[in-house]
């Protein structure tokens, strides 16, 4: 199938493309402002798809939203009338589109012309009308609250907001691509409008605040609960921002003669991961906790785990390398120590169930 792409270069273009390729492998034919009408019109009659995504939204002159948004549309109009193709179509429409404002109603010019397309030449036209898109590849300041908002905060540039109270609409990319995606093999024949879901809702004020805690992060080291729904997604957006320098960022080390001790993610859900060394020889631990648990891993080396019931005095030892990889749990109420047996650096990655609190540590020194 040859899929054409009007705006292929865009926000949603570029992520459209890679989306088609990794799971459909479909051929994609390209226009984008750049290309003649005659480039557009040889690739309209090869297209056995249409998805019609340029458009401007933020024009330096008001005449350029009839160059891009109605003249082009009318062009591909013509020309599927011209060849008599009843190519399926999926336009990207917007919200606005009820809205007094120019771009909105260049968007339903470009509604009302596809419609007479599918009237007068049985074209299927799939029309969606996207809220505000979020995602890689955005660009700030024009695509996307959401992208100004990350690209700001990444800057140390304040976040500017004029109506905090204001609640916005907002899909996610990907969202975007699997609906637009799950039309094209459809057989589907009138004129359809077409939801994404999911769709969130949410406050500027708040959306300014998940944005800046993700900034904050790098420092505190707290994650929230960034496994599912918008969070994930917003962050996902965040991080794509990030230019080369700021891929990777240093973690706090607490050094002393055992070896190094290193925190790098904390959650209050998930708790706090870390990892310590222990150079040969040396024993780390020497205590108990009444709530807290804890896994070990070892990740390199080799070293010897003891645990001692406080109650009845049993004596547990268990040996462990990174050889064969297991996981070690510390139970409540035993205490326990770990031990470097080998004659290299002990590396063992831990996983504690709440976040440190040197108010209530939970964490008492006993002899083994």
């Amino acid at each position: 199938m040859n899929i054409l792409i009007t705006g292929s270069n865009g926000f949603i273009g570029k992520n459209l493309k890679n989306f088609i390729k990794d799971n459909y492998g479909y051929q994609i034919l390209e226009y984008n402002k750049e290309d003649t009408f005659q480039v557009l019109d040889y690739k309209i009659k090869n297209s056995d798809f249409i998805i019609h995504l340029a458009a401007v939204n933020r024009p330096s002159k008001k005449i350029l939203f009839d160059k891009t948004n109605i003249i082009l549309t009318e062009y591909i109009c013509k020309v599927l009338i011209k060849y008599a193709q009843p190519t399926p179509i999926i336009f990207s429409s917007s919200t606005q589109a009820d809205l007094d404002n120019d771009y909105g109603k260049s968007k339903l010019n470009g509604e009302k012309l596809f419609l007479n397309l599918n009237q007068s030449n049985g074209n299927p036209v799939f029309i969606f009308r996207l809220p505000g898109v979020f995602g890689k590849w955005s660009k700030p300041n024009y695509n996307s609250v959401v992208a100004t908002f990350c690209f700001n905060a990444i800057n140390n540039t304040k976040l500017e907001i004029t109506n905090e109270d204001k609640i916005i609409s907002l899909v996610y990319i990907d969202d975007v691509m699997k609906k637009f995606c799950k039309v094209l093999n459809t057989n589907e024949k009138g004129f359809f409008f077409k939801d994404i879901s999911p769709t969130y809702k949410i406050k500027l004020k708040n959306l300014a605040q998940k944005i800046l805690s993700f900034k904050e992060n790098r420092e505190t080291l707290y994650m929230g609960n960034l496994g599912e729904g918008l969070n994930k997604k917003l962050y996902s957006t965040y991080i794509s921002f990030l230019d080369e320098k700021q891929f990777q960022y240093p973690l706090r080390e607490h050094i002393d003669k055992r070896g190094k001790f290193v925190e790098f993610f904390k959650n209050k859900n998930s708790g706090q991961f870390a990892y310590f060394t222990a150079n040969p020889g040396m024993t780390r631990g020497g205590h108990y906790h009444n709530t807290k648990t804890e896994k070990f891993v070892i990740v390199k080396g080799k070293a010897k785990f003891t645990f001692v019931n406080l109650s009845n005095g049993k004596k547990v030892e268990i040996n462990a390398n990174s050889d064969h990889p297991k996981v070690i749990d510390s139970i409540p109420g035993w205490g326990h120590n770990i031990k470097n047996v080998g004659k290299d650096e002990l590396i063992v990655l831990l996983w504690t169930n709440e976040i440190f609190d040197k108010k209530n540590p939970d964490t008492y020194i006993t002899d083994l």
